[in-house]
């Protein structure tokens, strides 16, 4: 099988990183890759010119990565506890998202994606869930989302009026009848 060396110009999963050069299938590197804008053919001068692009983009990622590391910081600054419906058994009424988290985080003054929130298993009963913020390849932040049952004495006001209703109609079909 015939094989190709090329640059690859963007990060692909299970393949490399942008600027890594990598042996390919002729046939992806032709038909896929190299069409579609995601690699160029390994040439003596492109890679001394992608090894000096390398060098440059690696002294911006390390100043990117202190920059995230600082939001990492104030992400977990940021309290995360969420007052919600549950029952009695502590399941939740619906779900705590990662664009939930998004809008808390964003009421802290700390701006972030959702998809950059990855939760492991849905957020459906009461209690800490661990949570993490993917800020960068190198910067992850584990953060503890608290879940408490909303009060019960404002659920128990609603739904006291409608038993009251019913009980007043109950006693008017008791009186004709």
């Amino acid at each position: 099988m015939a094989t190709i060396e090329v640059i690859l110009t963007e990060d692909i999963h299970r393949l490399g990183n942008a600027g890594d050069v990598v042996r390919v299938k002729a046939g992806f590197g032709r038909n896929y890759l190299l069409p579609q804008g995601k690699a160029m053919l390994a040439t003596a001068s492109r890679v001394k010119q992608v090894e000096h692009q390398r060098r440059v983009i690696d002294e911006l990622q390390k100043k990117a990565v202190a920059g995230f590391q600082d939001l990492a910081r104030r992400v977990a600054a940021v309290g995360m506890t969420f007052e919600m419906q549950a029952s009695p058994e502590g399941k939740l009424f619906g779900s705590v998202t990662n664009a939930d988290i998004a809008a808390r985080l964003a009421a802290g003054g700390v701006e972030i994606e959702r998809r950059k929130i990855v939760i492991a298993e849905p957020i459906k009963s009461v209690g800490d869930h661990a949570v993490v913020v993917r800020l960068h390849r190198e910067v992850q932040t584990p953060i503890v989302v608290k879940v408490v049952a909303a009060s019960h004495a404002a659920a128990e006001s609603a739904e006291a009026e409608p038993e009251g209703m019913e009980t007043e109609e109950r006693r008017d079909f008791d009186d004709e009848g």
